[in-house]
């Protein structure tokens, strides 16, 4: 499982001009699941969301996490970002999950960060979405959970 995640002030994803989920201060976080992503990986990225220290202590130093800031999640399925592009000019996404797949072990992501952390909101499964972000630092990550 790989997430992109960036430090908001704000967040919104917006499906047919009716925005379907919306943060303050936070993370935003494109998931894409892989083909052999099952519990284990799922569970080691919620920890990963929840824990990664990108919130400024009182020093100004990447010492907080989303769960000691108490900021909000928002996480957005993102098949995208498991592309191989190393080779040719267009993406090949077959390191990407079904969508089945996909749908299955984002969707149990999701419960399992509403069951911990108090404030998740997501995007649409499969839709066409506009992100809009206001990026705080800026401040972006790439995570994985093999």
């Amino acid at each position: 499982m790989i997430a992109l995640i960036q430090r908001a002030l704000s967040a919104r994803v917006d499906v047919d001009n009716e925005t379907v989920g919306a943060i303050g201060p936070g993370l935003l976080a494109l998931v894409a699941v892989q083909p052999d992503d099952g519990e284990a990986q799922t569970r080691r990225m919620l920890e990963r969301l929840l824990g990664y220290r990108v919130f400024s202590d009182e020093q100004g130093r990447m010492n907080r996490s989303l769960t000691d800031t108490g900021g909000e999640l928002l996480l957005v399925s993102q098949f995208t970002l498991a592309a191989d592009t190393r080779s040719g000019m267009r993406p090949s996404f077959t390191s990407a999950a079904t969508p089945e797949h996909g749908r299955r072990w984002f969707e149990r992501l999701v419960e399992l960060a509403r069951a911990v952390h108090p404030r998740v909101e997501i995007g649409r499964f499969g839709a066409h979405m506009q992100i809009h972000l206001v990026n705080d630092g800026p401040v972006t990550f790439w995570l994985d959970a093999p």
